[in-house]
């Protein structure tokens, strides 16, 4: 959540500015900001809502500088309004924050008792006027930077110019994303290589408790106690293509749309001959998977359902014990540590804090044995843990996750059976029948969507529904739960999840002939009773909306509508029954006419606790 950008170049960098918040809008944000210098001067434009407006107000302006800094704000310390959008000043000199800072009511009482008027309702505005206050004891920029950082407690990344200093740019990170971008006419830095791919392709990923100075010639790096440091120069394998919208009309129908190609780019490995390889998770994964009794799986979000379809995979097929959790409580509550336990961690971006908090906290305890499961290389939770996989489903937009997830799908699924074979539980068979279905995938899921015009014209006819059930069984069961957490995300239809068998504990005292039951039915070992549990739903006079297989023989009638997916695909089965739930409250959104790629409150990158 939140986006940085700063440059420093020899040209004019306002549109540079402006195309990298573009480019940063799916991260969730509700304000936008930017202050350049202009003959020494700052100069700062603010404007509420989206990046188009605070445009404007450039174009308006004919505004142009060679250096400054541009920051999407998402509220969290006041609402959002002009005077709490960034970047925040203290007499010539601007600041921009994404992050929280813990200890800013503090740090602010000591400013104010020194004298500093505060305008905003932000935690950022204490750190401004905690630069300008450092400033007057070590009147180096970048020296007052690390000072400042060090009295900061909580989350961070920066990007500071000041009038004193106008050739030079300065940024630091702890806990939140920050790259350097490396341009043929001057330096950069940014939130995500995606703000960067105007001007480079050539990055620099910045450390935890890292600070950087950018100038015309070069960059350098210091840790917080200012010791210089070498961080290496990526080619970005990005292109500017892959964040442009093309022909969709919006990002989260490009996703659907890509998740047949991203599959095929994270399953590449196991394309050709031999079986599955424990090393596609990394050298150590031989020893690590056999030293494992069993698995905590940490993730927020759409990625804790990801965990909650491996959990009946690991069990079932690899026979370990398989505990899943939601990040944001795992660290808060008395456990019981187990070194013989593989901690596995899911993230989209890599820089979800609860996850890398909770990641961090499970290492603390002595449980060493950690796997990474994101589609960032380079991010903050892949460099914490000891194996990784990265999915390749390329860099996802939209804030309703949906190739990340089918993707993390299949690195789970890979991880199960490397698991089951390194400690003895898959036999060649199996192992040849299992290698067949995940290189069919991304046929299977090709398939499926091509059911698209028939979904739409079900979203027509319940898009006018305040509130809807999701049903499902097994490992069904998390299908049911991301279903309906996409359709509350993007079309704000509340929406909840029951196992199927749970209806006649609760659930059904709702349901009525205007609340829609969508319910999940493959034909597998539950389908019989998921039969009983609809007639339940069709008994009460529920309008059922079901995805079945192929082969299932639920009858359609008067209130039961169903829509068979081309062929049953036995465990990988709840990958392709997403893709249905996916396209439902895509286009239960557009009927609605909402905001499809950047709902209401949400963000794509949760970089905050």
């Amino acid at each position: 959540m939140c986006g940085i950008v700063t440059a420093i170049a020899r040209r004019n960098i306002v549109p540079v500015l402006l195309e990298g918040l573009r480019k940063l809008e799916y991260r969730g944000y509700d304000s936008a900001g930017l202050a350049v210098l202009k003959e020494g001067q700052l100069q700062r434009l603010r404007a509420v809502g989206r990046v188009a407006e605070l445009t404007a107000q450039a174009d308006a302006t004919q505004l142009s500088a060679e250096i400054g800094i541009a920051h999407t704000r998402w509220a969290t310390h006041g609402v959002p309004c002009e005077r709490n959008a960034h970047p925040h000043i203290s007499d010539g000199l601007a600041v921009v924050h994404n992050g929280i800072i813990e200890n800013f009511e503090a740090l602010r009482s000591a400013l104010q008792a020194k004298g500093y008027a505060f305008t905003s309702d932000t935690d950022t505005e204490a750190i401004a006027h905690l630069l300008h206050d450092t400033l007057k004891t070590t009147p180096d920029l970048f020296e007052a930077v690390r000072v400042t950082i060090g009295q900061l407690i909580g989350a961070y990344a920066i990007g500071v110019v000041s009038e004193a200093e106008p050739n030079r740019a300065i940024v630091a990170r702890k806990g939140s994303p920050l790259l350097l971008g490396i341009g043929e006419d001057g330096h950069y830095a940014a939130s995500d290589t995606a703000a960067l791919l105007q001007v480079t392709r050539k990055v620099v990923y910045l450390e935890d408790g890292d600070v950087a100075e950018l100038t015309l010639e070069g960059f350098r790096v210091t840790l917080s106690d200012g010791t210089p440091v070498e961080r290496p120069v990526n080619i970005s394998s990005l292109s500017a293509d892959a964040v442009e919208l093309g022909k969709y009309r919006h990002y989260m129908q490009k996703e659907i749309f890509e998740q047949p190609q991203a599959l095929g780019n994270t399953l590449e490995m196991i394309a050709g001959g031999g079986g599955i390889s424990p090393q596609l998770f990394g050298t150590d994964a031989v020893g690590i998977f056999g030293a494992t009794r069993r698995v905590l799986i940490l993730a927020c979000g759409t990625s804790y359902h990801a965990g909650l379809v491996a959990r009946y995979w690991i069990e079932s097929v690899a026979k370990l014990q398989c505990t899943v959790e939601i990040a944001s409580e795992y660290r808060y509550r008395e456990s019981v540590p187990d070194p013989e336990t593989l901690v596995v961690v899911i993230s989209q971006s890599g820089e979800t804090a609860d996850t890398l908090a909770a990641l961090k906290f499970a290492k603390g305890l002595g449980m060493t044995k950690t796997l990474a499961i994101c589609n960032v290389p380079e991010s903050a939770i892949v460099r914490e843990t000891a194996l990784r996989f990265v999915t390749r489903a390329g860099p996802e937009i939209g804030v309703a996750s949906t190739k990340a997830f089918t993707t993390q799908l299949a690195a789970l699924a890979l991880l199960t059976l490397a698991l089951a074979k390194v400690n003895g539980r898959l036999s060649e068979q199996a192992e040849t029948e299992h290698l067949t279905q995940l290189r069919h995938l991304p046929v299977a899921v090709a398939k499926v969507v091509e059911l698209e015009p028939e979904i739409e014209r079900w979203a027509q006819r319940f898009a006018d529904k305040q509130h809807a059930l999701f049903l499902g069984r097994g490992e069904h069961y998390p299908i049911a739960l991301e279903g309906a957490l996409k359709l509350k995300e993007i079309s704000y239809i509340h929406a909840e999840a029951y196992p199927a068998g749970e209806l006649k504990h609760g659930p059904l005292a709702l349901v009525d002939k205007d609340m829609p039951v969508i319910s999940v039915a493959p034909n597998d070992s539950l389908l019989e009773k998921l039969k009983s549990n609809l007639q339940e739903v069709k008994a009460r006079g529920g309008e059922l909306y079901v995805f079945a297989d192929a082969g299932s023989e639920i009858p359609e009638s008067e209130g039961v509508h169903i829509l068979h997916l081309p062929e049953h695909y036995g465990m990988l089965s709840p990958i392709l029954h997403v893709i249905p739930l996916q396209l439902l409250s895509y286009h239960a959104a557009l009927v609605k006419g909402t905001d499809v790629d950047k709902p209401r409150n949400l963000a794509k990158s949760v970089t905050v606790e």
